[in-house]
């Protein structure tokens, strides 16, 4: 499968910024997962739905319609691409992101869009469990304070309430969480080549992911 390409990593490593660009230079389809689950919570906030109570989660999860259009994601027909970027969101969406009822909602799906091939697919993931059998599999990740540094410039305009210690400590709580997961967790395996963005410029981290394509 070397028309896909998995690049996974922690909370701000880059992956979005990255996976959009290289997708661009390719001419590939880019596919955000994490914009997925970001949709399930904005989904599970607006219905009030406590997403420990595996009935009502598993209902909305039969009925919810999540779909892409180009860069959009929609929610049952309303577009959420702004609304789902709040921290608050982030923070819920890494929490149903545990949920293996979750999980298993959006595998079938990611996959569905991955075997359209010639996609960018990014998240915690997608090399480990959407895809295993990718050829090209990459691993972004940079120093926590880096990647606080980075989310906080992203939320300051969104949220007044944001501050880079409460954004460097949202992370710590986010890696563990993901890394400790029983579905799924983050993960770095030997057949994915290992990228640390902390010093280096978008344009590098993109050069260097160029150079590995099988």
């Amino acid at each position: 499968m070397k028309d896909v390409i998995t690049i996974d990593g922690p909370s701000g490593s880059g992956k979005g910024t990255i996976s959009k660009l290289l997708a661009r230079k390719l001419g590939y389809n880019y596919l955000d997962t994490g914009a997925l689950y970001r949709a399930v919570a904005w989904k599970v906030k607006e219905k009030r739905v406590d997403p420990d109570n595996d009935t009502d989660l598993k209902k909305l999860l039969e009925n919810v319609k999540i779909y892409f259009k180009g860069d959009r994601i929609f929610v049952d027909g309303k577009d959420v691409s702004s609304d789902i970027r709040t921290a608050e969101i982030g923070e819920l969406s890494s929490q149903v992101s545990a949920i293996p009822a979750v999980r298993a909602a959006l595998f079938s799906l990611q996959r569905e869009m991955g075997l359209q091939g010639k996609v960018v697919i990014e998240g915690r993931d997608t090399g480990t469990a959407i895809f295993p059998e990718a050829k090209n599999k990459f691993y972004l990740d940079a120093d926590i304070e880096e990647r606080a540094r980075r989310r906080y410039e992203e939320l300051k305009g969104k949220d007044p309430e944001a501050t880079l210690e409460k954004t460097i400590e949202d992370i710590r709580i986010r890696d563990t969480r993901d890394s400790s997961r029983e579905s799924s967790p983050l993960m770095k395996t030997d057949d994915m080549v290992y990228i640390d963005s902390t010093h280096i410029s978008i344009d590098d981290v993109v050069a260097k992911i160029l150079d590995h394509l099988k």
